[in-house]
């Protein structure tokens, strides 16, 4: 399967599974909510998470997103790079995570400073999926 064939399951999406690494090579699974732009995928994570741990340790991960029939699927499969954790309300980070917050629930935060402040004290960051391979069963 090509990236372009499995971009309109990624696309429309919000919500997956994303899979990595523990310390014994067993798979980490979390449902996470998602954004799909230009062949990355960039979640907001927290800085205290088994999963951040595990991509710190060793970036391979896995994303499966469910086609919305739901009989079909797509993994998509990458490098993750961490973002700086959000340290000061509205920063870089915070902004950005408002961004995918806000294309992931479909409309803006009404409160950007208490998201701001939220993102803050949750020590959140964004996780980006460089996709370099995908495969699945897309139904026809």
């Amino acid at each position: 399967m090509e990236l372009r064939e499995a971009e309109p399951t990624l696309s429309g999406g919000r919500l997956g599974t994303l899979t990595t690494l523990k310390r014994d090579g067993r798979p980490q699974i979390s449902d996470v909510g998602y954004l799909y732009t230009d062949g990355s995928a960039r979640i907001s994570i927290t800085d205290d998470r088994a999963k951040t741990a595990n991509i710190r340790r060793d970036p391979r991960v896995s994303l499966h997103v469910s086609h919305p029939s739901g009989w079909g699927y797509v993994v998509a499969e990458g490098m993750a790079r961490l973002s700086p954790v959000s340290t000061e309300p509205g920063d870089p980070v915070g902004k950005e995570l408002l961004e995918i917050h806000d294309l992931i629930q479909g409309r803006a935060h009404p409160d950007p400073v208490e998201f701001f402040g939220a993102m803050v004290s949750d020590r959140r960051l964004v996780l980006t999926i460089d996709i370099d391979y995908v495969y699945g069963a897309i139904p026809r």
